[in-house]
C-alpha cells in the first residue's frame, strides 16, 4: 500500500459512525474528493436535491481556491511566492491567507514557538509519494542546522493593515499544513450553509466540522486511536462544532526501527517524539487551530498546561506510555460500537 493511499484510508475513519445514514434518511448525501494530500468528505443533510448540487459545488470551489492560495507545492501558490520573494520587498497576500497567519502567530506565542509555521525551511523531508513525486528520504543532519538558522516564528512579518506579509531572509520558507486546513474546511461548511442546506459535515482526513445535526441526532464522529490508528478510541456526539486531529500515522515511514514523520520539531528539525497523537474538540476552530501540533512537539505535560487555559477544548493525547483523557473528553466520548 502507497503512503498516500495509506493516508486516505486511515483519514476515512474519523466518519465512520455515519456510513448508515445515507442509507437510513432521505435526504442524507455524502461526496469525496482528493484535496490538500488527503480525502476530503462533505455529507449535506438537505431533502431537496438542487439545493444539495449547488451546495456541493460551492463548497468545493471554495475549499479548492483556498486550498490552491496557501499549498507549499502549488507552482504560483501564496506560498511559493513568499518563498521566492524572501529576503526581498512584502508580499500583498490575500485576506484568507493573512487570516491564517495571523493565526499562526497567535499559536506560536501562545505555545512558546512549539508551532512554527516557518518549518517550511527544513525542505529536505520527503515522506513518500508526496505532492511532487518524492521518494521516502531521511533529511541530512548538517542540512537541517542550516536551516535551523531560517526558522522563527518572530521573523515572519505580518502587516495586517497593508495586508502583506515578508519573509526576510532568503531560504526562508512556509508551511501551513498544520493551520491551514480548518479553516478551509470552514469556508467549505459556510458556503454549505450560505447555499440553505440545514445541516453538514466536513471530514479533511481526520479534521472534521459541521454544523446543524442528521434529523433527531447528533453527528457521531469517530476518534482514532493513536496508537493503533486502524481503530476508532470511541466516538463523540457534536453539533456546530470541530474534532482536530495531528499524530505521527497521517504522513510517515518506517526505517532504523523507528518512525519518521512529518511533524517536526521547529528547533532542530527532527520529527517529534513522545507523543503519538492528539484529537481535540471544541465549539470553533480557532480554540484548537495549531494545538495539535504544539501538543506533539511539546509533550503530555506542556500540552496539559495548554488545555488548561483553554477550558472549552477536550483533548486524548497518546503517548509511548498511555492515553490521557481531559475529563471533558472522558465524559463525552462513548465506545465506537
Amino acid at each position: 500500500m502507497s503512503m498516500r493511499r495509506r493516508e486516505f484510508t486511515l483519514g476515512l475513519l474519523v466518519t465512520a459512525g455515519l456510513q448508515g445514514l445515507a442509507r437510513a434518511d432521505e435526504g442524507v448525501q455524502h461526496e469525496e474528493r482528493a484535496l490538500m494530500g488527503t480525502r476530503v468528505r462533505i455529507t449535506l443533510v438537505e431533502a431537496d436535491a438542487a439545493r444539495r448540487r449547488a451546495a456541493f459545488e460551492a463548497a468545493w470551489t471554495r475549499m479548492g481556491a483556498l486550498a490552491d492560495q496557501m499549498s507549499r507545492y502549488r507552482e504560483g501558490s501564496v506560498v511559493r511566492q513568499l518563498a521566492a520573494r524572501a529576503g526581498g520587498a512584502p508580499l500583498a497576500v490575500p485576506a484568507e491567507t493573512l487570516q491564517v497567519l495571523l493565526a499562526a502567530r497567535e499559536v506560536a506565542a501562545f505555545t512558546g514557538g512549539a508551532f512554527d509555521a516557518s518549518v517550511g525551511a527544513y525542505r529536505d523531508w520527503h515522506f513518500g509519494d508526496d505532492a511532487e513525486g518524492h521518494a521516502a528520504e531521511i533529511a541530512d543532519a548538517h542540512r537541517l542546522a542550516e536551516q535551523r538558522r531560517l526558522v522563527g516564528w518572530r521573523r515572519i512579518e505580518l502587516d495586517a493593515k497593508a495586508r502583506t506579509a515578508r519573509l526576510p531572509s532568503p531560504g526562508m520558507a512556509l508551511d501551513l499544513g498544520g493551520i491551514a486546513k480548518l479553516p478551509i474546511l470552514q469556508a467549505g461548511l459556510a458556503e454549505t450553509a450560505r447555499s440553505g442546506v440545514a445541516a453538514a459535515m466536513i471530514d479533511g482526513g481526520g479534521d472534521v466540522v459541521c454544523h446543524g445535526n442528521p434529523p433527531g441526532r447528533d453527528w457521531r464522529v469517530g476518534i482514532r486511536d493513536p496508537r493503533a490508528p486502524q481503530r476508532l478510541a470511541g466516538v463523540v456526539a457534536l453539533r456546530d462544532g470541530v474534532v482536530a486531529s495531528s499524530g505521527d500515522y497521517e504522513r510517515f515511514f518506517d526505517r532504523a526501527g523507528r518512525r519518521w514523520h512529518h511533524v517536526l520539531d521547529p528547533a532542530s528539525g527532527w520529527p517529534t517524539q513522545g507523543v503519538h497523537g492528539v484529537a481535540l474538540v471544541a465549539r470553533d476552530i480557532g480554540a484548537v487551530n495549531g494545538l495539535g501540533a504544539a501538543i506533539m512537539v511539546g509533550g503530555l505535560q506542556r500540552g496539559q498546561r495548554w488545555l488548561a487555559q483553554r477550558p472549552g477544548v477536550d483533548a486524548l493525547i497518546a503517548t509511548d506510555d498511555s492515553t490521557w483523557l481531559s475529563s471533558g473528553m472522558q465524559a463525552q466520548l462513548t465506545p465506537a460500537g
